[in-house]
């Protein structure tokens, strides 16, 4: 196969596990604001961007009281949920081994580009990456994931044929198809890559170990 260039990872569930502090954001978002969580605050919340999960959370459609919420999630999280973010065991030897190997490497993230900015900064594999994508990085907010990753490839002047997106969930996979991008859906994130969601042309790995073997094209 042909030797990998440019591999684009996801942030929240790919690299990350950001649910822990996440979850403690929102229930503390809520309840400063006194409103009480339609549906449950787990795992599932993660990865949309922050105004279509709060709409999902608390029933909320009113534009200024969603404001508030997402002022309150954005305080909460800045100054202490993205202390609370570990990365999955096997990252830093993931993205030093492709670093190694002459692979750039970019993140495309649904997450804010302030509190991705100060996780990242926090793990040694920081100076590995090229470049953050993040859809508020532009004057006008990018519309989606798919969007987010035209913009990047756009911008680095990258060939589709000469990347691959690594994320864990579908929402990733259909943005990476967009964009003609090869797709890799890793298996410890937050998505659920059951057989009913799979897609034929789509690669998958069970450990951060596998996934380098695959982009090297080891056997």
């Amino acid at each position: 196969m042909p030797r990998l260039k440019n591999a684009i990872f996801d942030l929240d569930g790919t690299l990350i596990d950001s649910a822990p502090g996440i979850l403690e954001s929102f229930a503390a978002a809520l309840k400063q604001h006194g409103v009480a969580a339609r549906v449950p605050i787990d795992a599932t919340l993660i990865g949309p961007p922050l105004q279509e999960t709060l709409v999902k959370l608390s029933g909320i459609d009113d534009p200024a009281r969603l404001q508030l919420l997402a002022d309150a999630f954005k305080q909460r999280y800045d100054s202490e949920g993205v202390f609370a973010t570990p990365a999955y065991p096997g990252v830093d030897a993931l993205l030093g081994e492709l670093r190694s190997a002459g692979v750039n490497i970019y993140l495309a993230t649904n997450k804010r580009l302030i509190p991705t900015r100060l996780i990242v900064e926090r793990f040694p594999w920081a100076g590995h990456i090229k470049a953050i994508y993040t859809l508020d990085m532009t004057p006008a907010r990018l519309a989606d994931k798919a969007s987010l990753l035209a913009h990047l490839l756009a911008e680095q002047q990258l060939s589709p044929g000469d990347c691959v997106y690594i994320g864990d969930r579908e929402e990733d996979g259909l943005a990476a198809e967009r964009n003609g991008l090869p797709f890799y859906a890793v298996e410890w994130g937050y998505g659920d890559f059951s057989p009913a969601t799979r897609r034929a042309d789509w690669s998958h790995a069970g450990s951060p170990e596998a996934l380098l073997a695959g982009l090297l094209g080891a056997a």
